[in-house]
């Protein structure tokens, strides 16, 4: 098994094209055709975690964090990334992150923390304008083959619906000229024949691949379709909003945060004396979103790395829970470990033994 192999498989369910504009998500060190040993699981990439993998003899970890952020001007024992970068190399030790794009997808980082506390009835805090509608005018005998076709390339899945479209019959018309070469009809003569006009949705990262379906599919060598963009929300974004089977009060919960968390402290606002139900959360550094979990009307917001004045926000409005960067993300590690294990049935997968959190509690 190669690099690619795994590479491929973890971007069919995170695709690159979802993380953010600030994200380095990807191979970060390694060659895509190299042959895997084994492979180590960890959510950041440390210095104890390379040693790690060459004590375990795997020459591929698939982390959370990814290593390289920003432009790299030189690489050297000077800095930590140059030491992890120089360490991997020497070793041939292969590393892929697969960050916020992961972040991004509704079975990801955030579902797994919505597992965690138990939640119900999720969805995403703040879906992604990225859904684009195709429409094309297919003859009615190929009807079905071009739709399996966009199906099998990705298009119309709608939540947790797959294979979604919308078909109307209607007549179309067209003179083929001199040079055409028409499926149906003549040179020089007008030519109306039955078709139908399938409708599909996708993402946008997955219009090339989808035309491509398109297009290999139809007959016509002239292909009449249209592509809008439109406003839905998409089943891809960030945070997550779920609910309680039973409410608890903010101190119960908050416990229950602590202990399912494994957190040496939580920071939080003062309680606003009501009970939690609607829960808006987000792993790694989610303020961003606050003014999102206040308008969905949540009880209490769990994320980490708020900063101090960031806590003023809630207004009285929400409770907000800073559980911690590594602790709201820890289980990434396990989520990554299950998407692989599911695929790769008879290859090693570890985790990592070392804890990376880089924070301390007295």
């Amino acid at each position: 098994m190669k690099v690619k192999d795994v590479t491929n498989y973890l971007e069919s369910i995170a695709p690159l094209n979802l993380q953010e504009s600030y994200d380095n998500s990807g191979l970060q060190v390694g060659d895509l055709n190299s042959e895997i040993n084994g492979i180590l699981v960890s959510l950041d990439v440390t210095l104890e975690v390379i040693q790690e993998a060459i004590d375990q003899k795997c020459n591929l970890i698939v982390a959370h964090h990814p290593i390289i952020f920003g432009e790299l001007k030189n690489i050297t024992n000077s800095s930590l990334t140059g030491k992890l970068l120089l360490r991997a190399v020497r070793n041939k030790i292969n590393i892929y992150a697969i960050h916020t794009n992961l972040d991004n997808v509704f079975d990801g980082v955030n579902s797994k923390i919505a597992d965690v506390i138990g939640l119900n009835n999720t969805k995403i805090l703040r879906p992604k304008k990225n859904l684009l509608k195709l429409s094309v005018y297919v003859p009615k005998t190929h009807a079905d083959v071009v739709l399996d076709s966009l199906f099998n390339s990705g298009a119309g899945h709608i939540g947790k619906y797959k294979n979604c479209s919308f078909k109307s019959d209607g007549l179309g018309s067209f003179l083929p000229t001199s040079g055409a070469k028409p499926f149906k009809g003549k040179v020089d003569l007008l030519e109306i024949t039955e078709e139908v006009k399938v409708e599909v949705v996708l993402p946008n990262y997955l219009l090339h691949d989808v035309i491509h379906a398109m297009n290999n599919a139809h007959p016509y060598e002239e292909i009449a379709h249209d592509i809008y963009q439109i406003l839905n929300n998409s089943n891809s974004g960030s945070g997550m909003l779920g609910e309680l089977s039973n409410e608890l009060s903010e101190q119960d919960f908050l416990n229950l945060l602590k202990v399912n968390f494994g957190a040496a402290g939580i920071r939080h606002t003062n309680f606003l004396n009501k009970k939690i139900k609607k829960v808006a959360l987000c792993g790694g550094s989610g303020s961003f979103l606050l003014k999102d979990a206040i308008k969905e009307k949540a009880d209490v917001f769990i994320t980490g790395d708020f900063k101090y004045h960031q806590f003023f926000e809630s207004e009285n409005k929400i409770l907000i829970a800073d559980i911690g960067h590594y602790e709201s993300e820890q289980y990434t590690i396990d989520l990554i470990s299950d998407f692989l294990m599911k695929k790769f049935t008879n290859f090693a997968i570890r985790l990592t033994t070392v804890n990376t959190n880089p924070i301390n509690y007295l």
